[in-house]
């Protein structure tokens, strides 16, 4: 970093020479000396024996009337000289020493009131989050968690009178993220100047970083970490300048009782001690690993690095980079594999000992933040975090390497370890198939895979979603199924079912391969699509659109693009797709989005490119009434790994790119995942991706499809148009519908709510959101006809357009005592209008694939009768695709049978 600011004088308190007659000429002391030097000025606090180490005061009373201390709750001679040291190097009028760090953070808490709001960062450590949490749940404190390495994420939270803390933490826990205290202290104070600005100091520690330096009101540091250093106690610090701030924490820290015991202030005094000489080599140490796994091509996040974003903020505020570093591989599996095979890393949680660590913080410091905020806040369940310590750095490499290298990360080279590609795939295929797919040879695929997923409702976000503004959506109990059939006849073909039966078929050999640009396997498809591929199987695969019945050609497109852009060397595998759908095609109930995650993994599989592992034991016994099907929750344990899940996805988004143009992702995103979540786009400010809702309860919702075609695209293109012509009408538009949305989270994340209240509140939110979309002018005349049947009385229930609106289909929510004789007569209604209405439930699993991995039942299957599980068969020599009695069935069964037939077919892998 330039010039190594630890060898200038800081502007700190030296100690005055014991004799008064000496000369005070010396310079200010240096950190490391001010760390080994603990004395006090104050003459009361000299030893009477000159003891060179402060004694331990290991009492709980002492006798007098008067005197300083009474009672070492209050305050204890020990505890006195460690509160003086620790702010003499922390830049500080007050320190003051508690049990741990999150004793300190609930030290500083204490300064809320009911009705107070608090910004943090959305990058925290795991016991900080569940704090905040604790507070707004119980004590009536608003948290607002904002990405605060960008400061204008701040600005529409800043509340005059309202806003009462900042928590910041630089460099974040585990993200390495770095935030501008300077800077964010002084825009703060500008507009909410009550506003406490409390820094969380413990990645960097005094020695590293003085946040009071920049602005910072109240700073705390976990002592268990640097300042102690050795992990043989638990301590926290904090530290301030103001002494009102001061005045109100040592009453709480006095009545509350949680003041460091006097044994464990001289253990942290100790501590203290050596606290620059170890960081000195623990961050030497950390940018050599660093600098390894940034070599071997993994995603390293470590402030010194560069490249690193925010690295020329932390180096203007900080004194060095730390000794955390974190880095992703790509896959959970394979990172839990390499924190396994280490051994001079210790697996474990916290930071900051001599010893050097190793830990998954999403398993381990991090795992009381639910899965579906980590996701949210982009935190990776695959991120592994290395705490450097002080062993020989050649040692803690070499570890490293050999820890790689039996996980399956790296292999050798002549001269090195290098990096084995696609690392992701390589660890899934091990799983599933036990060996290398280096080793295995390809063959052809013979079995009949069936896959299915779910359509969609938005519920709220619908449009703004596009924008930036966070959409809710959860998955229906209405799927689409594809199944593939093999054909060896070098022919392609498809029949969509639920498409006026529409068959196509081709001779693999005429498709416009000359136009493909193949993506290798473990590669991602560009962000661009292929227009030049597109326009080939148009002109050259297809009869015109016009020929075709509607809705066919887009689908087709997108199946051929898929199909031919997945296709690697001479593997060109000859099958039937057949897809059918309970859901209404084209009705906005994601029928689109659930065909692209059908079509996306039965290709995947059909090219080698996943492998399904087998399916997890039964859970229960097969009845006559539930035959073997194992339904895996997307809340549980997950029988298709999340790696497949996520290259399905991405997959099934180049579809929807085909079918829509620019699809906001969160269809796809919602049917391959299911249950429900909330979305966000990347690159509008806020935090992008996609947040499990856990706490959705199931509700009963009536769809009902107005039968009248709307046009996606344009639809989109309109809203577009109209924030163009009218961008502050928009923006407001936009802004209300993010605030139901932040409701609507709330209301079905809150444990205390009553079912009564929740019903209330989602029916109210409802309304609410279909006004803000009609004002958008993506309603429909359709539409306001079926809100007026549903809402006019007896119903008076609460409806909104869904999906792209203009025509399509709109969502009731339907309350749990609503009788059933009125939902019929709602219904027959709806259908004398000529609308179809659907009763169905909401936040089911996510994409289904059929176990390849049962034992064959093939006379019950040939009989029509499911008494056991079904395995994809064998294709018979030859190839005749009539011998394929499932497809046969499943071209055959009854519309309103398909979903049960489906169900009773065998073991389902879910998502």
């Amino acid at each position: 970093m330039g010039v190594d600011k630890h060898d200038q004088g800081h502007e700190l308190p030296t100690p005055e020479p014991d004799s008064p007659s000496l000369p005070r000429s010396r310079q200010a002391y240096r950190f490391s000396t001010l760390c080994a030097t603990v004395d006090n000025p104050n003459p009361n606090h000299k030893d009477q024996h000159g003891s060179s180490s402060v004694p331990i005061y290991q009492t709980a009373t002492f006798k007098g009337v008067g005197g300083e201390y009474d009672y070492s709750r209050s305050g204890n001679p020990t505890r006195t000289h460690l509160e003086h040291h620790i702010a003499k190097i922390s830049s500080a009028n007050h320190a003051f020493a508690v049990s741990s760090g999150m004793a300190a953070l609930d030290v500083i808490t204490r300064i809320l009131k009911p009705g107070n709001e608090v910004i943090a960062g959305d990058d925290l450590y795991g016991g900080t989050n569940r704090l905040l949490t604790y507070l707004r749940t119980h004590m009536g404190v608003v948290v607002h968690h904002v990405d605060t390495t960008n400061p204008s994420t701040i600005i529409p939270y800043l509340h005059p009178g309202k806003t009462a803390m900042v928590l910041l933490e630089t460099p974040t826990n585990p993200l390495l993220k770095i935030v501008d205290i300077a800077g964010i202290s002084s825009m703060v104070k500008e507009k909410c100047e009550d506003a406490v600005i409390v820094v969380d100091n413990t990645m960097m520690s005094p020695y590293l970083q003085r946040p009071l330096e920049h602005g910072a009101d109240i700073v705390y540091d976990s002592a268990t970490k640097y300042l102690s250093g050795h992990h043989d106690l638990m301590a926290g610090v904090i530290t301030c300048n103001r002494d009102d701030l001061a005045k109100q924490m040592a009453f709480t820290v006095n009545a509350v009782g949680n003041a460091l015991t006097p044994f464990d202030s001289f253990l942290l005094l100790r501590g203290t001690k050596t606290l620059a000489i170890r960081m000195d080599r623990q961050q030497s140490s950390a940018m050599l690993v660093a600098q390894l796994l940034q070599q071997l091509g993994f995603v390293t996040h470590y402030p010194g690095l560069p490249g690193h974003p925010g690295k020329e903020i932390h180096e203007r505020i900080a004194d060095g980079y730390g000794a955390v570093l974190s880095f992703e591989t790509g896959d959970k599996e394979l990172s839990e594999r390499i924190v396994g095979a280490t051994r001079l890393w210790g697996i474990s949680v916290s930071f900051g000992a001599v010893n050097s660590l190793i830990s998954m913080p999403c398993v381990m410091s991090h795992a009381s933040i639910d899965p579906a905020t980590r996701a949210a806040r982009g935190l990776p369940e695959d991120l592994i975090r290395l705490c450097v310590g002080i062993e020989d750095p050649a040692d803690l490499l070499d570890d490293l390497r050999l820890a790689l290298l039996g996980a399956g990360a790296v292999t050798r080279s002549a001269n090195d370890f290098v990096r084995i590609p696609n690392a992701v795939n390589r660890a899934v295929e091990k799983l599933a198939l036990g060996e290398p797919l280096v080793h295995r040879q390809r063959t052809k695929e013979n079995r009949e895979w069936f896959v299915s997923a779910p359509g969609k409702v938005i519920l709220f976000g619908e449009h703004a979603v596009v924008h930036g503004v966070t959409a809710v959506a959860a998955s229906v109990d209405l799927r689409c199924y594809g199944l593939t059939s093999p054909r060896h006849d070098n022919k392609l073909s498809v029949q969509f079912t639920s498409i006026n039966d529409y068959y196509h078929e081709w001779d693999l050999d005429a498709l416009p391969w000359d136009a493909v640009a193949p993506v290798p396997p473990g590669d991602s498809h560009p962000e661009t699509l292929d227009v030049e591929l597109m326009k080939a199987i148009s002109d050259r695969a297809l009869p015109p659109a016009s020929e075709m019945p509607p809705k066919t050609h887009a689908a087709t497109v997108a199946f051929l693009y898929l199909y031919m852009t997945l296709t690697h060397g001479d593997e060109r595998p000859s099958f039937n797709l057949t897809v059918r759908s309970t859901l209404p095609v084209g009705a906005g109930l994601g029928s689109s989005a659930a065909f692209s995650a059908c079509i996306a993994s039965a290709l995947l599989l059909l090219h080698q490119r996943i492998e399904v592992p087998p399916i997890p034991a039964p859970t229960r016994q097969a009845t006559e009434s539930d035959p073997g099907h194992v339904h895996i929750s997307h809340q549980g344990r997950r029988a298709i790994p999340p790696a497949i899940a996520d290259e399905i996805n991405r997959w099934a988004f180049v579809s929807e790119k085909v079918l829509h143009g620019t699809p906001s992702g969160i269809d796809n995103t919602v049917v391959v995942y299911g249950g429900a979540l909330a979305y966000t786009k990347p690159g509008f400010g806020r935090k992008a991706g996609m947040d499990k809702i856990k706490g959705f309860k199931s509700f009963k919702f009536l769809l009902t499809d107005s039968k009248v075609p709307r046009d996606t695209k344009a639809l989109v293109a309109s809203v577009a148009k109209k924030k163009t012509e009218e961008p502050q009408f928009v923006k407001n538009m936009f802004d209300a519908i993010q605030s139901i949305s932040d409701e609507a989270r709330r209301a079905l994340d809150d444990p205390e709510l009553s079912r009564e209240q929740l019903l209330s509140a989602l029916s109210s939110l409802i309304e609410e959101n279909h006004c803000y979309l009609a004002s958008l002018g993506v309603s429909h005349d359709t539409l306001e006809c079926i809100r007026s049947k549903c809402s006019e009385p007896p119903h008076k229930l609460s409806t909104k357009l869904t999906g792209a609106g203009g025509g399509g289909c709109t969502v009731t929510l339907v309350p749990d005592d609503f009788p059933a004789t009125q939902l019929h007569a709602l219904s027959a209604a709806l259908r004398a209008e000529n609308f179809d209405p659907y009763l169905t439930a909401v936040g089911g699993s996510g994409l289904g694939i059929l176990s390849p991995y049962n034992s064959d039942s093939s006379t019950s299957r040939e009989a029509g009768t499911f008494t056991g599980p079904i395995t994809p068969p064998e294709t018979p020599a030859g190839g005749d695709i009539s011998l394929q009695t499932l497809r046969e069935q499943f071209s055959s069964v009854g519309g309103d049978q398909l979903g049960q037939w489906a169900d009773r077919c065998g073991r389902w892998l879910f998502v």
